[in-house]
């Protein structure tokens, strides 16, 4: 029998152990409530807020992930740009540099084959000042179409307006636009006129009684004072954001998105 839809989960920013332990045991779950052929998740704050290591990513691909998206916190420890070499299903946003390492895209089949590509890109409004995503995406775009019409971006932006100008530049070219990096889970999730899903922001996936993350306290320090602060992490209300995509397999076409924001 000919498969008629691909059900993607993606997994909003995994924030330091609280997010890997909620992982841990909530994907089983998931992975059969929705039938899920492939699970994506950003991982660019697994460790412990800032950066991912090898065996952090290795932990990851363990407990059922199948790639590993990042963002402007990717490069938080120099010893894991060495893996960005060796690991396709690690990402770095495509359109830093040629000469950073890693890759910012790859095509993974399914478990009944189907092929999907993972596509990671970072906005530049409020961030770095690093190549277009907007022509640097749409280029990529045209080469992973000649191989598969099932296309996810992890738009890593701080942005609403470019996430979702980025969103309808890409609208029938590919499967879904998830946005990334605020932490803050938008109430948006839709289907685009031409057939791709778009959520603002997936959320963070972490302790939410916090600032993003941070220990509240602390982040309230860094503001009233205006002084460094150690960061570290909060501990409570863990929760694990992200959203389900179905997409048609032969036309690439989002026909569901369901947002998730489970304790």
């Amino acid at each position: 029998m000919a498969v008629k839809t691909v059900h993607i989960l993606f997994i909003a920013d995994i924030v330091g152990k609280p997010g890997l332990d909620i992982v841990t045991a909530l994907l089983p779950g998931l992975k059969k409530t929705y039938g899920v052929d492939l699970c994506v998740a950003n991982g660019e704050n697994a460790d412990a807020g800032n950066g991912l290591t090898e065996q952090l990513a290795k932990q990851l691909f363990s407990i059922g992930v199948d790639v590993i998206t990042g963002g402007n916190h990717t490069w938080g420890n120099a010893a894991f740009r060495q893996y960005l070499n060796t690991s396709q299903r690690v990402l770095r946003p495509l359109n830093y540099p040629n000469e950073a390492p890693g890759s910012g895209f790859v095509i993974v089949p399914t478990a009944r084959q189907i092929p999907v590509a993972v596509l990671n890109l970072q906005g530049r409004t409020f961030m770095y000042a690093i190549d277009c995503p907007f022509k640097t995406g749409h280029e990529a775009v045209m080469r992973l179409r000649e191989k598969t019409p099932l296309i996810l971006v992890d738009f890593h932006a701080e942005a609403s307006a470019e996430k979702a100008a980025l969103a309808w530049y890409l609208d029938g070219q590919v499967s879904a636009v998830i946005g990334t990096h605020t932490h803050v889970q938008t109430a948006d999730e839709r289907l685009l006129p031409k057939g791709t899903a778009f959520i603002t922001d997936a959320g963070m996936t972490g302790p939410h009684d916090s600032v993003i993350g941070m220990d509240v306290q602390v982040a309230i320090k860094r503001f009233t004072t205006v002084l460094p602060e150690k960061y570290r992490m909060a501990s409570s209300n863990i929760r694990l954001n992200g959203c389900v995509v179905e997409i048609d397999a032969q036309t690439g076409r989002a026909v569901n998105i369901q947002r998730l924001n489970l304790p």
